[in-house]
């Protein structure tokens, strides 16, 4: 099982971010993703990285489609690939109505056709064909102006693996069909079905076997202890801000996934108290055992054992975030992972 990284540790003290990924990728990490939500950008990073490290695959999770043309998502793939020498995978995703609204000012509409047409499009133009395309959302060139079919000025590649950050059942078929590999979030092992069943099913119609796909989920953060109690109330502040902020009332993709996997009362008691701004109370409502599925805590016994379980259904990739107050502590974590997950 491959181990993967994200660069979290970067916000604001870019040297020590560049130290932790450096140190990452001799322990053995395989891969470090860059996020994007309202504060720095998911590609600028990968640039900076691609700079300072040689064999870690360096990816986006995720990159926002509508904030963006397809053109322009090629391009700045085909540059990432470039500089890093073949090392760029391209993670997309739809983000939601809060953020793309909200910070961008774009309307969160069809999300899953633009999100399907993105990706035809952006394959496409980095395999340098030329782009006469038209679909339900994008057309080019656009009729009735000036405006001609191009290829792309770069050289082309047809080798960047697209990864899509799905949770509904809908764009998980989609990411089934058309992906080379999934993101997945809110993911708990115990629950795979709720995920892996729908993209199978797009697999299936695609002609391929789930295996072919790189299932790349979140595992939380990794810590270890003998007193496991001890490291799970500092883990619930995160997953109620997930159930609770990630999205408005009426679109919250995270709460929804959580629901489908049996925890509806919780979701929606969570959100309902976070958006009241009962922000203690939210966190402390979420349960425990939602923690221990969520994150990777416990004794090396314990974290092995989850890792076992994401290996039974099939997860070929987990990213973690190492806990620890200083960058040492981090890496340390993040090394007796590495350990444990080579056993597996």
């Amino acid at each position: 099982m491959n181990v993967a990284i994200s660069l979290r540790l970067a916000t604001e003290d870019w040297p020590t971010g560049s130290a932790y990924v450096v140190e990452a990728e001799r322990l053995g990490a395989e891969s470090v993703w860059t996020p994007e939500a309202w504060g720095h950008d998911a590609v600028a990073p990968m640039a900076f990285l691609a700079a300072r490290t040689s064999r870690i695959a360096l990816g986006t999770a995720i990159m926002q489609v509508g904030t963006r043309t397809p053109a322009l998502i090629a391009m700045t793939s085909l540059s990432l690939a470039s500089m890093s020498n073949g090392r760029f995978r391209l993670g997309l995703g739809v983000s939601g109505p809060q953020v793309i609204e909200g910070w961008h000012g774009v309307r969160f509409g069809r999300p899953a056709r633009r999100l399907r047409e993105t990706v035809e499009i952006v394959r496409r133009a980095t395999r340098g064909e030329r782009l006469a395309y038209k679909g339900e959302i994008y057309e080019l060139p656009l009729p009735g102006g000036e405006g001609k079919a191009l290829r792309v000025g770069a050289k082309p590649r047809a080798d960047i693996p697209i990864y899509l950050a799905t949770l509904s059942p809908t764009t998980l078929e989609m990411t089934g069909e058309i992906a080379d590999g999934w993101l997945g979030t809110s993911f708990m092992p115990d629950h795979a079905g709720v995920f892996l069943d729908h993209i199978a099913v797009g697999a299936k119609r695609a002609g391929r076997a789930l295996d072919a796909l790189d299932l790349h989920v979140s595992a939380g953060v990794v810590a270890f202890a003998d007193d496991v109690e001890r490291l799970i109330p500092p883990r619930k502040p995160g997953l109620a801000f997930s159930l609770g902020a990630m999205g408005s009332r009426q679109h919250n993709f995270y709460n929804d996934a959580y629901r489908r996997a049996g925890y509806a009362d919780v979701a929606t008691e969570v959100q309902r108290l976070w958006l009241e701004g009962r922000r203690d109370e939210a966190a402390a409502r979420v349960p425990d055992e939602l923690v221990l599925k969520t994150n990777l805590l416990g004794t090396a016994a314990m974290v092995r054992e989850r890792l076992a379980i994401y290996r039974r259904v099939g997860i070929t990739t987990i990213r973690v975030e190492p806990a620890g107050d200083t960058l040492d502590a981090r890496l340390a974590n993040l090394g007796r992972l590495l350990e444990l997950a080579k056993g597996e």
